[in-house]
């Protein structure tokens, strides 16, 4: 069943209404120096609840009007964060009228918007996965991509905590990594057998590019630790030399070895312990 549509007010209200809008409007732009088009968008949100409301005074407008109202947009399509800055025009408004005209209360205050749908991350699919993992390439270079490849995939790091390990923080006895992630809190995550046989190749080699002094595990060219930004190229550059068909970085690696082992095993603790998440919920 549709709501009932708001009557349109009174025309000495409707004039009233029409000096509260350009009061506030007069107010974002000479006090607050807000740009043109952010008052632009006050104005429209501000003109919406004046719709909403139709011949319901604004001093008479209650927590549960602006409730149904905002059920009402949602249920028109508005999103999460749209009604959310809606809301915010709202209080401000509000804000305003008590400054300048004595209103006595903001019936937005406590009201929050309904939460925005969370898009899952992209991820490849597992078959896309393997094929990125077949580095085709005989170079040291491309010895290093490829351990650097499977490292992603196998234990799902973020690409600061890759480009920041050390060569002593790989346990091959155990088939073990040391992970330096958020806030400084070190992790061990597993290496799988692939991306084991990788690294090894790799650090049979890495002394022909790596400084003496040097301690990274993954090197460039020159010599020193590694970029975050050649790291998004490499992985890029294979993702369109191996036809994926699509852009391809780090993070997109993280979310498929998360994706992957959740659905091989079920066990979303043990997915939150690996990838360092503080939050079962961001996993």
């Amino acid at each position: 069943m549709n709501p009932p549509k708001p009557q349109a007010a009174p025309a000495g209200e409707s004039s009233k209404l029409s000096g509260y809008l350009a009061g506030f409007l007069s107010h974002l732009a000479h006090e607050r120096r807000l740009s043109p088009l952010t008052s632009e968008n006050y104005r429209r949100d501000v003109e919406s609840l004046l719709k909403l409301a139709g011949a319901t005074p604004l001093d008479q407008l209650s927590i549960h009007h602006m409730r149904r109202f905002v059920a009402q947009l949602h249920g028109r399509g508005l999103g999460g964060k749209s009604l959310a800055r809606m809301l915010s025009a709202w209080r401000t408004f509000y804000r305003y009228l008590a400054r300048d005209h004595g209103f006595t209360h903001n019936p937005c205050d406590g009201l929050k918007a309904p939460k925005s749908e969370k898009k899952l991350p992209d991820a490849l699919s597992p078959d896309a996965a393997a094929r990125l993992m077949r580095v085709d390439e005989d170079s040291t270079i491309a010895l290093r991509d490829q351990a650097m490849l499977e490292l992603f995939y196998s234990s799902g790091l973020r690409l600061s905590e890759l480009v920041g390990l050390q060569v002593r923080d790989v346990d091959f006895g155990n088939q073990e990594v040391r992970v330096t992630g958020k806030g400084s809190k070190t992790r061990i995550v597993p290496v799988g057998a692939f991306a084991v046989q990788a690294l090894r190749a790799w650090l049979a080699v890495r002394a022909q590019h790596a400084a003496p002094e040097s301690t990274a595990l993954f090197v460039n060219q020159q010599g020193r630790p590694i970029s975050p930004r050649t790291v998004q190229a490499r992985v890029a550059y294979w993702a369109r030399k191996l036809g994926l068909g699509q852009h391809v970085h780090p993070h997109m690696l993280r979310h498929s070895f998360a994706s992957h082992v959740l659905q091989s095993s079920g066990d979303l603790r043990a997915v939150q312990e690996m990838l360092g998440h503080a939050s079962i919920s961001s996993t």
